[in-house]
């Protein structure tokens, strides 16, 4: 089932669909032109990071646009304008959410079986999330690009950090710009407050702590190189100079996959994607130029 929400005049179009029960939002940003997705662009869909939102990848996204690309980014399960409180926090579910999108009669031959394949671009939970579907689904795929994202196993603490650090949040914020201040400052601040809304006098998240930690725990309990090693569409692993992906674990992805492209953005993070999406952009344009036509 889907329904047609809003749209942004010039920009985006918000839809909504609704699989096995559960809420599923993406912003449709189309391609220029007569928004059919032909021509020589790619389709993509951009999926965010545990506890973001799909507002992460405007800049992304309009960057690619103005490539003439078709561009879909998805709210996933748990997060922003997608169902809060899902009963399946299991990795399946992520996977078998895009292929849904991807499956969507409203986004045309660019993202249909029988058309061009996408390709993916995840940050963090949301490349976990991209690489799973490329070794589940390789023949939907053109490829698959990684921001700050392996196969690794999880540290059996990382949930309950990540959920003690996410209930601490001070909530409501007073303000956008005093969340921002929290988180920061600069672009990395002001792309965290921009995933709160506004209600009950303050700015909240739009997430449950909860749910985020159920997301997680999963990845505590096995590593996922075995589907790693199975996926055979080409594949781009960009990381921060600053970020969470260690070089021991990226040398194991190379290792599986030989053919794997390696980018590091110098003075960036683990949310590089907010840092620097120019840079980003730039190495997502490399990649797909290079994939077969």
């Amino acid at each position: 089932m889907n329904v047609k929400q809003r749209e942004v005049p010039g920009a985006w179009t918000e839809h909504v669909l609704v699989r096995d029960g559960v809420r599923l939002s993406y912003r449709d940003w189309g391609t220029p032109g007569d928004g059919s997705g032909g021509g020589s662009g790619r389709a993509f869909l951009l999926l965010h990071g545990l506890a973001g939102q799909v507002g992460e990848w405007d800049a992304l996204a309009r960057l690619l646009r103005a490539d003439g690309h078709r561009v879909v980014a998805l709210d996933q399960r748990g997060h922003g304008a997608s169902e809060r409180h899902p009963a399946d926090t299991s990795r399946a579910a992520y996977v078998a959410d895009i292929i849904a999108v991807l499956d969507d009669p409203r986004l045309g031959p660019a993202y249909g079986p029988g058309g061009r394949p996408p390709v993916l671009v995840g940050q963090s939970y949301g490349g976990h999330a991209a690489f799973l579907a490329a070794a589940a689904h390789p023949a939907r795929l053109a490829g698959a690009v990684l921001v700050e994202a392996g196969p690794g196993p999880a540290d059996p603490g990382n949930p309950e950090e990540i959920g003690g650090w996410l209930r601490a949040w001070p909530v409501p914020f007073p303000s956008r710009e005093a969340a921002a201040e929290y988180f920061g400052g600069g672009p990395l601040g002001d792309g965290w407050a921009g995933g709160l809304e506004e209600r009950d006098g303050g700015w909240w998240p739009r997430f449950d702590p909860e749910v985020m930690v159920a997301s997680l725990a999963e990845n505590t309990g096995r590593d996922w190189w075995e589907e790693w090693a199975s996926i055979g569409v080409p594949l781009l692993s960009v990381v921060g100079e600053k970020g969470f992906l260690e070089g021991a674990e990226y040398d194991g992805m190379a290792r599986l996959q030989p053919g794997l492209r390696g980018a590091c953005v110098p003075g960036t993070g683990h949310d590089l994607h907010l840092e620097r999406p120019d840079a980003l952009h730039e190495l997502v344009a490399r990649f797909v130029d290079e994939l077969p036509r």
